[in-house]
């Protein structure tokens, strides 16, 4: 029979339109806006006396709130809108002190049986949500620095491998100084080096009776570790980035020495650059024997033991550069601790250093690079001046029991989310070198609100302008266009929730041409029919011969768009990703919808019955 579909096929398109409206309804909960409490550090709780502090503030100077709540370790205060949480936060963070951060947030507002589902509603990139933007600014000369520690390391543990006696190994800028008593000495020394460090310029130099080999960093060399380092450093942010649960941040590279980082929906900018920043890397270092020479230790103090220091020995171990893995734990007194799991090189470094260091003592130095804003006096005037420090401190200092391997435990650590984060720093990998911020700028929550209105009221203005026209041209058929044209964008909505998409500026624009290009299927469709009703052919049959003949121009049309869409997602980055993706999944629904969705409606209104007249418009369409 003509013009009729079988019971499956309609209930598939019944099955994926009911599934679209369920995951599409999220969007009708917009986010509530809220301030966020947190710590200063992360062993700080946040419990309901403090909850009560902000609250009790908030009602001091009128602020209405519509909810408080206590969620993993956090605060959250929703208020009725964005002024009031711009006025709060100040308030706020004023009568709790500088022991908590107060920070913007954006806190979902879905119903409970919806979440259940797992529906929720689209995620907005920064321009919409609001988020934070930094730009970051790599050390390429602590990177070269660290890169020839490890490298003086290595050499004068080979040195003594082959039992060649030296003195010294110092690091002087890009150089090397190896010091020899005997030209024998020297000249071994030269071979194995010159035969495994191709990246270094050799001189042989004499100062007194002292023989010496001076390493210097070819400019080849010293490119390749500063490319290294941003690149290492990229790949650690990304994957600080994935740990944090921003959905579709900006990670890229500018210039030869700066990345660039936009979190979207990211308002706690304190939590995001403690994350993000922190250089933890480790260092595993066995303490210094009573009699070892000073020139061979350094002193450092215990991160949360005041006061305390220990002597240990300038050479490191092993880095958390060769960290492959690492979770937060409980040791058999229920402390927190980190399980650690090295590489293979690693591991071997580390069995080789402890199997002859049995009973001796190995401590876990944690090196971490700040920027602290100090008040100095510039010129006569006081003056907020960035200043760069390296704090390095002991978290651990236990005894060698047994030669380790590739897994072993650090303890001593002060609280669970020291730990946790701590292992999250590790998991997500080391930086190669220290960054630090030279950039910051937030975008609030008011101004990703205006870029929502404005994108919104676009979409609305085309799609009733659609509406109108298809209504007028096609009068029945052209009704029938437009609930197909809806339950379109209801869909590509519901795609976009569900494949956790996020909405930007160009996605928006990315609609807007969706709106446009479902209307043409149904346009093709329409014509064909008055074609066929032109010609003289039956209403039920030209209806079909509509569909049926349109398809394949349908089908070529959006088939070509789509890969340029393709290639778009492929080769762009940030705003064309965003339009791409919107333009992608546009096409997917408006094929389903111009094809299947407004076929059923034709076949549930005209199907399987004698037709007189058709209301497509135009003079043609009375038989």
């Amino acid at each position: 029979m003509l013009n009729k579909y079988p019971l499956w096929k309609n209930l598939i398109i019944l099955v994926a339109l009911v599934i679209g409206f369920i995951y599409a309804l999220p969007n009708l909960f917009p986010d509530d806006h809220a301030i966020q409490i947190t710590g200063a550090r992360s062993s700080t709780e946040i419990n309901q006396r403090v909850l009560d502090r902000a609250l009790g503030a908030m009602e001091a100077e009128g602020i209405s709130v519509k909810s408080s709540e206590l969620q993993d370790r956090n605060g959250l205060i929703r208020v009725l809108d964005g002024d009031d949480q711009l006025k709060a936060r100040p308030i706020v963070q004023e009568a709790l002190g500088d022991d908590y951060l107060v920070a913007l947030n954006m806190a979902p507002s879905t119903p409970d049986w919806l979440r259940s589902l797992g529906a929720g509603p689209m995620k907005l990139g920064l321009d919409l949500r609001g988020g934070v933007h930094f730009l970051l600014e790599v050390d390429m000369v602590t990177a070269v620095e660290q890169r020839l520690e490890a490298l003086s390391g290595q050499i004068k543990r080979e040195l003594r491998e082959e039992r060649i006696r030296y003195r010294g190994g110092d690091v002087a800028g890009r150089e090397i100084i190896l010091s020899f008593r005997d030209e024998e000495a020297r000249s071994e020394a030269f071979a194995l080096i010159r035969g495994q460090y191709n990246q270094f310029l050799m001189d042989e130099q004499t100062d007194g009776e002292e023989l010496k080999i001076v390493l210097s960093l070819s400019e080849q060399a010293v490119t390749a570790i500063q490319d290294y380092a941003l690149e290492q450093n990229l790949t650690t942010i990304r994957n600080r980035v994935n740990e944090l649960g921003v959905a579709e941040p900006l990670v890229q590279r500018q210039g030869a020495d700066r990345i660039i980082v936009e979190l979207p929906g990211v308002q706690d900018t304190a939590q995001a650059k403690r994350v993000l920043g922190a250089t933890a890397n480790l260092e595993f270092r066995l303490e210094a024997r009573q009699d070892a020479p000073s020139a061979e230790t350094e002193s450092f103090g215990f991160r949360d033991e005041p006061g305390r220091t220990a002597r240990l020995e300038r050479e490191v171990i092993v880095t958390g550069n060769n960290v492959s893995n690492a979770q937060q734990a409980f040791d058999e007194n229920g402390q927190p601790q980190v399980n650690i799991t090295m590489d293979s090189v690693g591991g071997d470094l580390m069995n080789r250093a402890t199997r002859n260091a049995i009973q001796r003592r190995m401590a876990v130095l944690f090196i971490e690079y700040k920027t602290e804003t100090q008040q100095k006096v510039v010129d006569g005037e006081v003056q907020s001046v960035e200043e760069r420090v390296v704090e390095k401190g002991i978290i651990s200092l236990a005894t060698i029991q047994s030669a380790l391997g590739a897994s072993f435990r650090i303890t001593g650590l002060d609280s669970i989310p020291e730990a946790s984060e701590l292992a999250l720093l590790l998991r997500a990998g080391s930086l190669a070198a220290p960054m630090y911020f030279v950039q910051e700028r937030t975008i609030g929550p008011s101004l990703g609100q205006k870029n929502i209105d404005a994108g919104m009221m676009s979409v609305a203005l085309g799609f009733a302008l659609v509406l109108i026209y298809m209504a007028l041209y096609y009068r029945g058929f052209g009704l029938i266009a437009n609930v197909a044209l809806t339950l379109n964008l209801m869909m590509l909505i519901a795609c976009m929730s569900i494949l956790s998409a996020t909405l930007t500026l160009p996605g928006i624009a990315g609609i807007v041409l969706t709106v446009g290009m479902a209307v043409d299927a149904n346009v093709l469709i329409f014509e064909r029919i008055r074609e066929e009703l032109k010609a003289g052919v039956p209403p039920q049959s030209a209806i079909n011969s509509g569909y049926s003949r349109a398809f394949v121009s349908i089908v070529d049309a959006n088939i070509t768009t789509l890969l340029v869409a393709v290639i778009l997602f492929a080769m762009g980055s940030g705003p064309v990703k965003g339009f791409a993706i919107t333009l992608c999944l546009g096409i997917l629904t408006s094929m389903f919808s111009g094809l299947m969705v407004s076929r059923s409606i034709v076949n549930f209104v005209y199907g399987g019955r004698k037709i007189g007249k058709l209301s497509i418009g135009g003079k043609l369409a009375n038989v």
